[in-house]
């Protein structure tokens, strides 16, 4: 006689699946601008925010926070209105967060770096270039 799932189990399974497919197509489409580039490391300390590179491709950048510092922090990056187009909260000391997002226009960035929360941040220049045509 064959084994039969319960209701409980059959939507577990149901449910999962498709999450499961979606994992690994975002696992697949890295940062967009190919395996060679890779996520912007940003070491953030109670006064510094260094970037391991100050620009990238439009498309989807992903920035990897590091808190070296002994102050929770935050991660912003500011469109050329100065608005904010993403941000990171919540970053403690010893900890990492990664924040990727989705810039489709080129031009001059800010990024900052704000340690205690508080305050305009540690900023720096980041500029956004034409997106790399693929083929």
């Amino acid at each position: 006689m064959p084994h039969r799932l319960t209701r409980p189990a059959t939507m577990a399974i149901l449910a999962v699946g498709p999450l499961a497919l979606l994992t690994a197509c975002a696992e697949k489409s890295g940062d967009g601008g190919g395996a060679k580039s890779g996520a912007i490391t940003v070491q953030a300390t109670d006064d510094t925010c260094k970037l391991s590179r100050t620009s990238a491709p439009a498309g989807s950048i992903s920035f990897k926070v590091a808190n070296e510092g002994s102050r929770i922090t935050e991660f912003y990056l500011y469109g050329p209105d100065d608005k904010v187009v993403s941000e990171v909260e919540g970053i403690g000391p010893g900890t990492s967060r990664t924040m990727t997002v989705k810039v489709s226009k080129a031009g001059s960035y800010t990024t900052a770096c704000k340690p205690g929360m508080v305050g305009n941040g540690i900023r720096g220049d980041f500029t956004v270039t034409a997106e790399k045509r693929r083929g």
